[in-house]
């Protein structure tokens, strides 16, 4: 008799979900603007998702636009009870409430489980920030959403939101190749935050992509018996223990092989020299 394999967790604001999720933007066609080439392949890689345990999804009403949102709502709903389903807004103030309604309408939900706060980029603590903030907060307040994320943050937008109010997860940009978003990491597992990397398989897709082209990551892969994408989330899971993971795909095959990434070992070789990687 064998045991079933240990899945790690994270507490993900009210709820504590499997540190192996699935982000559905690739769902909506390159560069997300538009439809999936498959609706039935699209609508059962969602199926299998949540029948493999996955009860985190991440997606945007903007993703399509609308595509994605209503591909999950046909797919999933009724919703199981443990499915946590973020979503993100990115728009001035007086736009956001209306972002966060639109998501709830086309997902038909009553509440998000979180919804990220998407930023230009640009490190500001200003009072656009703040009023972005406040906006958030209110829909957490009357029951829209159950937890405020940010995404695409600089450490000092994060340390000055959170001084204000609870934040439950950060997306931002973060793999093998670019760890400039380690300092945002560190301070979101020193708050209990979870820290959901996007583009975990690392970007441009395709030939230039700097992750699963690397040949340090090629090279481990097949000493391990392993994918190069098994390589790059595994490394992502041993960072910290309030990593999330949400890495896309449209192929079933792709997902679970995604998703069976949470059990593979790195030994001590493969994590010294996947150290150099990007440096």
């Amino acid at each position: 008799m064998t045991s079933a394999p240990i899945v790690s967790t994270f507490r993900l604001g009210r709820v504590q979900v499997r540190r192996s999720g699935y982000g559905a933007m690739q769902l909506a066609g390159p560069f997300a603007s538009g439809s999936p080439p498959d609706r039935p392949t699209a609508l059962g890689v969602l199926q299998a998702a949540v029948m493999a345990g996955v009860d985190h999804l991440d997606t945007a009403q903007y993703y399509g636009p609308g595509t994605v949102n209503e591909l999950i709502r046909d797919a999933l709903y009724p919703y199981p009870d443990e499915l946590a389903i973020v979503s993100k807004v990115a728009s001035g103030p007086d736009q956001l409430r209306q972002g966060i309604r639109d998501n709830l309408r086309t997902l038909r939900v009553a509440q998000l489980a979180a919804v990220n706060l998407r930023l230009p980029g640009d490190g500001r603590v200003d009072a656009r920030f703040d009023d972005q903030l406040a906006v958030m907060a209110a829909a957490r307040d009357e029951g829209l959403i159950a937890g405020i994320g940010l995404s695409n943050v600089s450490l000092e937008q994060l340390r000055h939101a959170a001084a204000g109010t609870d934040i439950v997860c950060v997306q931002n940009l973060f793999h093998l190749a670019d760890r400039s978003g380690t300092p945002v990491l560190a301070e979101c597992l020193s708050r209990g935050i979870a820290f959901v990397p996007f583009c975990p398989l690392g970007w441009p897709r395709g030939r230039d992509n700097p992750v699963l082209t690397s040949p340090v990551v090629i090279r481990t892969a097949v000493r391990l018996g392993i994918t190069p994408a098994q390589v790059a989330l595994q490394w992502l899971l041993q960072m910290a223990p309030n990593v999330l993971l949400i890495p896309g795909t449209g192929s079933v095959a792709h997902l679970r092989e995604n998703l069976a990434a949470e059990n593979v070992t790195l030994d001590h070789e493969a994590l010294r020299e996947l150290d150099g990687v990007g440096a």
